[in-house]
């Protein structure tokens, strides 16, 4: 029901946009959070856009790197990453929640999830 695009391969300092597009429902009425895993860690969430408003919120470690954004005339959110650091390395998952308000990183509230796609940063 979602899809992620977007990753690949860049060097540190480089930038990716990540899109999570929707496939059966309308992302305007649910909050959005992108998610990561590393190898060998548990997965951390990066950002989240509510659907009742289209307030951002962001991780400590991405703050001032990385923006969050909608298109509901696309269905999809975006994830501009820019100044990207080795330790971005990561699969990065999208994730919807039935609660537009919400502005967590639960990701057991989070209902659907996209399919992930491998953002790879070279020092």
């Amino acid at each position: 029901q979602l899809q992620a695009y977007g990753g690949g391969l860049v060097q540190a300092g480089g930038s990716l946009r990540l899109s999570c597009e929707a496939l059966e429902f309308r992302l305007n009425r649910v909050a959005v959070a992108w998610f990561r895993q590393a190898p060998g860690k548990e997965r951390e969430g990066v950002s989240v856009i509510t659907g009742s408003d289209g307030t951002a919120w962001y991780a400590d470690f991405v703050k001032g790197r990385f923006t969050i954004s909608s298109d509901s005339a696309k269905n999809t959110v975006y994830l501009q990453m820019n100044n990207l650091e080795p330790e971005d390395t990561a699969v990065y998952y999208c994730a919807a929640s039935g609660d537009s308000d919400y502005s967590g990183f639960d990701y057991n509230e989070y209902e659907y999830w996209g399919q992930g796609t491998q953002v790879t940063v070279s020092s």
